[in-house]
């Protein structure tokens, strides 16, 4: 839920959350909030504390949104050599895959299908390179075989449970242990080089070639969902701070002067309905960079395992 979940679903689920429970807390110790609120600073130097720092988080957080996007801020002759990039890409899918129609919309579960089907073809193509080999030689090939083949078979159940661009999709593709599987693919061409045909050298290198490309697009698309998230970030942000800010300076001043909502929920007492309210709303916006980053951070700690080098 945390992962996979709406960000608004899981932004509201917080603030529920973060909502009753003050409401409990305040109801299990019943100190005196009155008091707390009319002879000391200690609730007004907390929203003010709040209010400085919604601001900067604002601020900060639009930075960073300024900074992925400048990606896209770029000359002509470089978007046309990405688009060139692009366009090349989706060719060679589209040769592999015997799906020509470029105009075919490329969400994240439909390449993992395409290139998963690739892959699975070229694994079994790898099957008569066993032929030339004999003894344990061949038998560690049909071992890679199997585990590729295991593996194959795992993204084909798990792909057909998501649904489109979801980030269920995405996260079964940065989930995938194929950069193992295609090192491990790189290591036997070379250790098999001097045994192997002409044929079966071609075998491994479309195998291997298979993995890039996969690995390529797991890579791009990451790029995308970051781009995607840290814009709705910013925008929701900016439509909540507002609120945020508004409702906690008038906190501020309601507390200074003594007037206080008289407001009952299921007989709780107008003064803990109102300081939880404010804390909840003054939370808004780091509850809303919870809900978000959290996601953003799982992924990315996830992707380092793609790379070529891990810690």
């Amino acid at each position: 839920m945390l992962l996979e979940g709406n960000r608004h679903a899981v932004t509201g689920a917080l603030l529920t959350i973060t909502f009753v429970a003050l409401l409990a807390i305040g109801t299990v110790w019943p100190f005196e909030m009155q008091l707390l609120l009319t002879e000391t600073a200690a609730v007004e130097t907390v929203l003010n504390t709040f209010l400085g720092g919604i601001i900067l988080l604002v601020s900060i957080v639009v930075s960073i949104n300024s900074i992925v996007l400048s990606y896209d801020i770029i000359s002509i002759g470089a978007q046309e050599d990405r688009l060139r990039g692009t366009l090349a890409f989706r060719s060679e899918i589209g040769r592999l895959t015997e799906t020509e129609d470029t105009t075919v919309d490329m969400d994240p579960a439909t390449f993992l299908s395409l290139m998963v089907g690739v892959i699975d073809q070229r694994t079994h193509e790898l099957e008569t390179v066993t032929e030339e080999l004999d003894g344990r030689d061949g038998e560690e090939i049909r071992e890679h075989i199997e585990s590729i083949l295991q593996t194959i078979e795992h993204i084909e159940r798990t792909v057909e449970s998501t649904n489109g661009g979801e980030f269920s999709a995405l996260w079964l593709g940065l989930d995938l242990n194929l950069g193992v599987l295609m090192e491990q693919s790189r290591a036997m061409h070379r250790g098999y080089a001097d045994v192997l045909s002409e044929g079966g050298e071609e075998r491994f290198e479309r195998l291997i070639r298979a993995f890039e490309l996969i690995t390529t697009g797991r890579h791009f698309f990451k790029t995308l969902y970051y781009k995607r998230e840290f814009s709705m970030l910013s925008r929701t942000l900016l439509i909540v701070s507002l609120p945020a800010i508004l409702g906690t300076a008038t906190t501020i001043l309601a507390i200074n002067a003594s007037i206080l909502p008289q407001l009952r929920i299921l007989g709780l007492s107008p003064l803990l309905i109102f300081v939880a309210g404010a804390f909840t709303l003054a939370l808004a916006p780091f509850i809303i960079l919870t809900a978000y980053m959290l996601r953003v951070a799982t992924v990315t700690l996830r992707a380092t395992d793609t790379e070529p080098f891990v810690l």
